[in-house]
């Protein structure tokens, strides 16, 4: 998020208000994992992770996102977008449409979006770790922990190295212990840019998290981001507030092949091709709990 510098400054993220889901987490038991070990762990979500990337690709789903300024409880600018993220019928290309789009009153605020807010958006609130990323990161084991209905392995995550032009995520992964898939993150992106002289352009971000569900009885997809903090310019302290919501997936096409652990999955099975992820939570409405569907 970047600050006009010829504006004075209030600040807030996002939509709906909604609070924190993770109030049932039990403390982290730092003991290893009995029968099989942190590397092995690491290695098999890693690769969950990769068929889920690709499987999601060929998933039609919707991202609602709104971004808010705000004095105390008064909104005093806000960004949304509305988006459905399709197919091309004829090509099968990935589209994006664009739905709903209001001119931006962030400016109001003194605030403006930048690029790496909208990859913050598209890329790093629904973080997903792969094959083709893994060794951008380094990876700490610290733990299990039972999260609502889910007990799952806790790892630390921080990129290695920063590469100019690109941002990554750094935060805390919870991996479902028996899937071994991720089902909640809780970081923010890097790197952010702050001002060392008079006037330079500062790119601060809002610490988030994103929740998952098990949307077609195979994979975790993200569903819900929030963040809510201060964040700290140089000239002023802003609110933000950010909510995405991604909601409405379906499996696209007839010819698509959907794979899990080597297996193809038919379309069909365990309702993956109709679906929906849970209700999605109203303003002032805790997102959904994490918890496995019944078989």
């Amino acid at each position: 998020m970047s600050i006009r510098r010829t504006l004075p400054v209030l600040a807030a993220l996002l939509l709906s208000a909604g609070t924190m889901l993770a109030q049932n987490e039990q403390p982290v038991d730092p003991t290893p994992p009995k029968g099989i070990t942190v590397d092995e762990i690491i290695r098999k979500f890693v690769d969950k992770e990769t068929q889920f990337a690709k499987a999601r690709e060929s998933y039609t789903y919707r991202q609602t996102a709104k971004v808010q300024t705000l004095d105390g409880d008064t909104v005093t600018g806000e960004y949304q977008n509305v988006t459905d993220i399709d197919f091309d019928p004829q090509s099968g290309r990935r589209l994006e449409h664009v739905v709903f789009a209001p001119q931006s009153t962030l400016e109001n605020g003194g605030i403006s979006m930048s690029k790496e807010d909208y990859d913050m958006i598209r890329s790093i609130m629904p973080f997903v770790m792969t094959n083709q990323t893994v060794n951008e990161y380094q990876i700490h084991y610290v733990g299990q922990q039972k999260v609502d209905e889910l007990d799952t392995y806790v790892f630390d995550v921080a990129p290695k190295a920063i590469e100019k032009g690109k941002v990554y995520f750094q935060g805390r992964v919870w991996v479902d212990n028996k899937d071994l898939q991720i089902v909640m993150t809780k970081g923010r992106q890097v790197p952010e840019v702050h001002a060392s002289k008079k006037n330079q352009q500062e790119n601060l971000f809002p610490p988030f998290t994103t929740w998952r569900e098990q949307v077609d009885g195979v994979y975790w997809f993200p569903t819900y981001s929030r963040a809510d903090d201060t964040l700290h310019f140089q000239m002023q302290d802003v609110h933000i507030r950010e909510i995405v919501k991604y909601t409405n997936y379906k499996r696209f096409g007839s010819n698509v092949k959907i794979t899990y652990d080597g297996h193809e999955i038919d379309k069909n099975e365990k309702g993956a091709a109709q679906q929906q992820p849970g209700q999605q939570p109203q303003s002032g409405q805790s997102p959904p709990p994490a918890q496995r569907p019944p078989q």
